[in-house]
C-alpha cells in the first residue's frame, strides 16, 4: 500500500450470524482512497453501504480481509486504540444529526474538539468551535440549542463538529437524507468546500445520483459487492 493512501481496504468480508445462519453483508470489497479525494458510494437500501462505513470508522470489525486507514490496521486494534484512532483521524456526518439536545451549537462542536484535542484550553476550544460554525454560516446561531435550529442548521452544526479538528478523513452517511433538496444542496456545497480547503478525504454515501456525480469517483454497492462506476463529466 502507498503510504499516501488514506484508505486501503482489501478483500473485505463482513458476515453476521442471524438465527444460527450466516448473513453475508459485504463480499470481497476493496477500496482505495487518496488524500483530498471525494468518493461517493451509491446503491439500494440494505446493499451494505452503511456497513462499509462502519468498518472504515472502526465501529465494526471485518470478518475477512484487511481495513487500513492512514496506515493503521483497524482489525488489529483494541477498543481503546480504536477510540484514539477515531479522535485523531476521522469525522462523521450522520443523516440524523445526533446533536446533544441540552448543549448549544457552540458546545456541541466544542465537545468534539475537546475530545480530539484534550490539551487545548477552554478559550482555545471555544474560539476554534466558533470559527468552525462561522465556516458553515452559523456565526449568528452559536448559543442556540438544537431544538431552536432548523434541520439544515442542525446538519451544518454536525458538519462543523465533524470537521473542527481538521481530520484527514470525513465519512458522511446520507448527510442530506433528512433535508429538502435546496437545503441539502447548501450542506453538500459546504461539505465539499470544507473538505477541499482542509485537504480532507471524503467517503460519502448517498441515494442522490446528482450528488454522487460531483465526487471524484463513484462506486456502486449491490448485494455486498462494490464496483467502480464510470461518471460522465
Amino acid at each position: 500500500m502507498s503510504e499516501a493512501a488514506i484508505i486501503d481496504a482489501r478483500n473485505v468480508d463482513y458476515t453476521l450470524e442471524i438465527a444460527g445462519r450466516p448473513l453475508h453483508i459485504l463480499r470481497n470489497v476493496s477500496l482505495r482512497v487518496a488524500p483530498s479525494e471525494v468518493v461517493a458510494i451509491v446503491g439500494p437500501s440494505g446493499s451494505g453501504k452503511t456497513s462499509l462505513l462502519m468498518l472504515l470508522a472502526g465501529l465494526e470489525k471485518a470478518t475477512g480481509g484487511t481495513v487500513l486507514v492512514k496506515g493503521s490496521d483497524l482489525g488489529a486494534m483494541n477498543e481503546d486504540e480504536l477510540a484514539r484512532f477515531r479522535r485523531h483521524t476521522l469525522g462523521i456526518v450522520f443523516q440524523s444529526f445526533h446533536l446533544i439536545p441540552s448543549l448549544t451549537a457552540l458546545d456541541n462542536v466544542g465537545l468534539a474538539l475537546e475530545i480530539a484535542e484534550p490539551d487545548l484550553s477552554m478559550a482555545e476550544i471555544r474560539e476554534k468551535a466558533g470559527a468552525a460554525l462561522a465556516a458553515v454560516g452559523l456565526e449568528g446561531r452559536l448559543h442556540h440549542r438544537p431544538s431552536a435550529l432548523s434541520g439544515g442548521e442542525q446538519q451544518r452544526v454536525g458538519l462543523a463538529r465533524a470537521s473542527v479538528a481538521n481530520p484527514p478523513l470525513l465519512l458522511a452517511d446520507e448527510p442530506t437524507g433528512n433535508l429538502d433538496q435546496k437545503t441539502g444542496a447548501v450542506v453538500v456545497d459546504l461539505m465539499f468546500d470544507l473538505a477541499r480547503s482542509h485537504k480532507t478525504a471524503v467517503v460519502l454515501i448517498t441515494h442522490d445520483p446528482a450528488l454522487a456525480a460531483r465526487a471524484d469517483r463513484v462506486f456502486t454497492m449491490m448485494q455486498g459487492e462494490l464496483t467502480e462506476t464510470p461518471v460522465a463529466r
